[in-house]
């Protein structure tokens, strides 16, 4: 036990999904697991184990940006034997030809955080997805069926920015798919933990043409992402 999951080691499956909203974690095991039991709700981050196709999946959320998916990552990576982790979450799309709905892997997670300064990296770490997982889920969302992108994302610290903010203009240039705030923290923690992670988002909204989602639009989007998600535990469930 941690001091935010008080789960007995056993209850945590090697493989994790890793929503940031609570809800959401609740939502995914009660539609997608099946016998999901809840096993952890420290801080109501709603850690529920089930399985998916026969394998054992536990669904528990991050919390909203690096410094809490950095605690609960490192948590699991470190004390309960967790070897993948996979976020599932929302990213506002940066270039033209990604829309809402679409579904973005991010291959590497450029960042504004200091997250990692504090691995003593000599020079500037690159937070990257473990290969093993990303083409896992190339190979489900080909199978599934959505529209899907590979490539760079952007893990940002700030949700809002002050006016005449130039950051996205210059993400969009250098080829960023896609805005978030969670993905180069659990990189980071993957690397330094020798494990394995993987960030997969639904886009809900274009940072440039002002389109996004509806609650409706956005719940059965994302239905999408978590299916690539939980059948890419499947994919990896015999390393």
């Amino acid at each position: 036990m941690t001091p935010h999951n008080n789960a007995p080691i056993d209850k945590i499956a090697k493989t994790v999904l890793m929503p940031g909203d609570p809800l959401r974690a609740k939502y995914i095991a009660e539609k997608f697991l099946k016998d999901a039991e809840l096993v952890n709700n420290v801080r109501g981050v709603q850690g529920r184990t089930g399985t998916w196709k026969g394998i054992p999946v536990t669904v528990m959320a991050s919390g909203m940006g690096m410094p809490s998916i950095g605690i609960y990552s490192w948590e699991l990576f470190n004390f309960y034997n967790v070897e993948n982790i996979i976020r599932v979450g929302s990213a506002g799309a940066l270039q033209d030809d990604i829309n809402v709905r679409d579904v973005v892997i991010g291959m590497g997670a450029c960042t504004n955080s200091n997250y990692t300064d504090t691995f003593h990296f000599p020079g500037t770490f690159a937070p990257i997805a473990d290969y093993t997982l990303l083409s896992a889920a190339v190979e489900a969302a080909k199978e599934s069926g959505a529209k899907w992108h590979v490539g760079n994302i952007y893990s940002s610290d700030n949700f809002y920015h002050p006016e005449h903010y130039l950051g996205n203009d210059i993400c969009k240039k250098m080829g960023i798919m896609a805005v978030e705030m969670e993905a180069a923290a659990l990189y980071a923690n993957a690397a330094a933990a020798g494990k394995r992670a993987l960030c997969i988002c639904t886009i809900s909204d274009h940072i440039f043409n002002g389109v996004e989602l509806t609650a409706e639009e956005r719940q059965n989007s994302f239905n999408e992402m978590i299916e690539i998600a939980l059948d890419t535990a499947v994919k990896v469930n015999d390393l």
